[in-house]
């Protein structure tokens, strides 16, 4: 039997990219690993064991490029409203609020959020399939 364990992304800064997830997700630093040339952050939350490992390259000063490649990681919430009101009050820009529909029944509601890095984060109301 296989389960995900963590996803990983390349961050320019370390401490925003904390903050961040942090403030957005509620999601702490679990391990951090130093090695020569870049460090390991692994972030997670009270509410799942699935964790976020974050990458830091020493040196490196110009963003990362998207490409065309990358989607988006999603989290899923109580009350989408209330989080979008958190969200927008922390100063953490969220989308506007959408639903999508399918043969005339709520699929999802959702918004999304940018992190410091230009990563695509879906906030999606628990329904559904979305547990």
């Amino acid at each position: 039997m296989t389960k995900p364990i963590h996803t990983m992304i390349r961050v320019l800064n370390e401490a925003k990219s904390v903050d961040f997830y942090g403030r957005a997700f509620g999601m702490r630093i679990a391990d951090r690993y130093d090695f020569d040339g870049f460090t390991l952050v692994y972030l997670a939350s009270e509410e799942s064991p699935f964790e976020l490992e974050l990458t830091i390259n020493h040196g490196r000063t110009e963003p990362y490029a998207m490409g065309d490649g990358y989607g988006h990681i999603a989290y899923v919430v109580d009350d989408i409203e209330a989080e979008h009101q958190r969200f927008d009050a922390a100063g953490l820009i969220p989308q506007p609020i959408k639903e999508f529909h399918r043969e005339g029944a709520l699929m999802a509601k959702f918004f999304f959020v940018q992190d410091p890095d230009g990563y695509k984060i879906e906030v999606l109301q628990r329904h559904g399939r979305y547990r």
